[in-house]
């Protein structure tokens, strides 16, 4: 048996052991239903707090019956169902989540992915309290905290444990005492005198520099303070960690990182994410959403594709046999059901099989997901060089350093260049330079006067009129347009259809704005597309229908994208924007991966090495005084 630990009332205060089992920032420790569908006790004045922080949840309606042992570390729910401003996305599904596997959760724009675990993360459905949940779904509160000391505070999560381990060691059986042990052992890791040196590591990791991490959360921007809330979900390795495309604030070394250090995590792991590439190096399982059910399919991304397809083939061919059978008797009833006697009589014998089959239940058709076709209009050609880029240096003041120096290259409409690098390299900088939002400190950049630029970034969405409907935004964009067809047509090509295109945009997920924007930006016919995270919301689907326009595109393209799949598809070259210039690497994007994955293990090997040295020091000097 595990060691027994001092109960916490007698480690620390009365009232810091009646804190809260919630986290605001990102983690929903005890949501709404605990076990017996109530919120535990020491929470209830926190529940309405979290609720605002999710404004999605007053819309949302869920129910599921708990079937798994209430001290298992598995979670199994039965009779799953969920509504979102009154539309029925799941009806009376399964879900079951295994301690030690890593789902991906897959499924077209729109279908509930993000709705589902907002569902778990926020307890709406019946969770053991001894499971704890970070849904990272939010970037942590600007304070006058550091980014390392933000990730370092987990005294609630420690007192919170510290109870639950005491409830634990009075119960019997094989479950309790997987879960104390579990219990314990992230209790030393939280004690370790390593946890700074654990926190550091998980920083450095998504990009953090020394200096950063000891900067204050108030002094980041929205993506950087969602690193450290994805920092904090890493260090405190919850029972059930929940991330909500987890890729969409990194660049592709941070990825590659993430990956890594993922695809290790020993609990549960549910992550929704776009990047095929990414399933595949994380995920042991994958989960299909698909016609309000949740199938389960083992194995990474591309198992799941091929098993996916074996089985719609196999459930196809059974469909073509049964209706074969089902259309000879019916011929046959129709022929002979009134025959001689002995032919009436083998048509009554078929009227019976052919009762029992649909008795027994017909194999469906299959439904396959809705495919739709990214489209960028022809474009009039224009003669080269149509951007040249020349001597250009840049700063954003005189007092702060240089993003580039004295960088030069040119640009045509046959152009394919994905731009690669470290945050802060300069990558969306540059684009900015390129479309003239910046300005170069000096040099000079040349652009052909009948050049169209269409440049996507997230902001985009900005734009957007959330209680106007999509086609009401487009008409108001595009007024020329005076047929109301002709513009269900422009938006119909990105996947937005029927009720879609008519409700207030608010109630459209965050990849159906996205391909609403793409919508606004295609029809402004651009010679030049300059997509700064195109991927960002938009599912698997639509990534590849994206990259299929851009390889039918006859303008240029300059891309920079966390996305390796997509940047092999489209890429003709990988530019590294990096130590103040701009270089072309010689090899492809995969290539590039593989250079990022060994320096990564390299200066893990590196840290490890100096934290053990550390460690020694420390375990010595501390043998000298005690024998002082």
């Amino acid at each position: 048996m595990p060691k027994k630990r001092a109960p916490p009332s007698k480690r620390r205060g009365s009232a810091q052991a009646a804190q809260t089992d919630k986290e605001v920032n990102g983690k929903a420790v005890n949501g709404k239903a605990a076990t017996n569908g109530k919120a535990s006790n020491g929470v209830n004045g926190l529940i309405d707090e979290l609720d605002s922080l999710d404004m999605a949840s007053d819309a949302r309606a869920c129910t599921g019956v708990l079937s798994s042992h209430p001290s298992s570390r598995d979670l199994k729910i039965d009779n799953y169902s969920l509504t979102f401003h009154g539309v029925e996305l799941f009806q009376d599904t399964r879900v079951e989540l295994t301690c030690g596997k890593r789902y991906g959760l897959i499924g077209p724009n729109g279908c509930g992915k993000s709705s589902f675990l907002s569902s778990l993360g926020n307890r709406e459905v019946p969770i053991p309290d001894h499971l704890d949940i970070f849904h990272l779904k939010r970037e942590i509160a600007a304070s006058d905290k550091t980014a390392l000391q933000c990730v370092m505070e987990v005294d609630e999560l420690r007192v919170k444990l510290e109870r639950e381990a005491e409830e634990l060691a009075h119960l019997d059986g094989q479950d309790a005492e997987d879960t104390l042990m579990e219990i314990y052992e992230r209790l030393d890791e939280m004690d370790s005198d390593n946890a700074e040196v654990k926190a550091a590591r998980i920083l450095h990791g998504l990009g953090f520099t020394h200096d950063m991490m000891h900067t204050k959360t108030r002094d980041f921007s929205g993506g950087w303070r969602m690193r450290i809330s994805l920092a904090r979900a890493l260090f405190v390795k919850p029972h059930m960690l929940l991330l909500d495309e987890p890729t969409n604030h990194l660049d592709l070394e941070a990825c590659v990182w993430l990956e890594e250090e993922l695809k290790n995590y020993t609990r549960i792991l549910v992550l929704i994410s776009h990047s095929q590439d990414f399933l595949n190096g994380v995920c042991t399982n994958i989960i299909h959403m698909h016609l309000g059910k949740l199938n389960y399919y083992s194995g990474n991304y591309d198992s799941y594709v091929k098993t996916r397809k074996e089985l719609e083939e196999n459930q196809m061919k059974k469909y073509n046999w049964e209706q074969d059978q089902i259309q000879h008797m019916k011929d046959y009833v129709a022929r002979f059901g009134h025959g001689n006697a002995k032919l009436a009589s083998q048509a009554q014998s078929k009227e019976k099989t052919l009762r029992k089959m649909v008795e027994a239940g017909l194999t469906e058709k299959v439904v396959t997901d809705k495919t739709i076709e990214f489209y960028f209009p022809e474009v009039d050609k224009i003669p080269p060089p149509v951007i040249m880029v020349q001597d250009v240096s840049f700063q954003y003041a005189e007092d702060k350093p240089h993003i580039y120096k004295n960088v030069e290259f040119g640009l045509d409409l046959d152009s394919r260049v994905a731009l690669v690098g470290p945050n802060g390299a300069g990558k969306s900088t540059l684009l900015k330079l390129i479309v003239g939002e910046l300005h170069p400190t000096d040099g000079l950049i040349r652009k052909n006067s009948h050049l169209r630029i269409g440049r996507y970034h997230q902001h985009l969405q900005d734009l957007l009129d959330l209680d106007m409907s999509a086609l009401e935004w487009m008409n108001k964009n595009f007024p020329e347009i005076k047929e109301e067809e002709k513009m269900r047509r422009i938006i119909g090509r990105y996947g937005l259809t029927g009720k879609q295109q008519i409700c207030p945009i608010r109630n459209l997920s965050d990849g159906q704005r996205c391909r609403c924007i793409f919508a606004w930006l295609s029809y402004q016919s651009p010679h030049m597309l300059l997509l700064d995270e195109p991927t960002n919301h938009l599912d698997i689907e639509t990534i590849d229908a994206l990259a299929d326009a851009i390889n039918d595109f006859e303008g240029g393209l300059v891309l920079v994208s966390h996305d390796f799949r997509l940047i092999n598809q489209v890429a003709k070259e990988i530019w590294v924007c990096e130590k103040k210039t701009v270089t072309k690497w010689t090899g492809d994007i995969l290539s590039y991966k593989e250079t990022l994955k060994k320096h990564i293990l390299k200066e893990e090997k590196k840290a490890k090495k100096e934290s053990g040295k550390g460690a020694s020091k420390a375990k010595n000097g501390a043998n000298k005084n005690g024998k002082k």
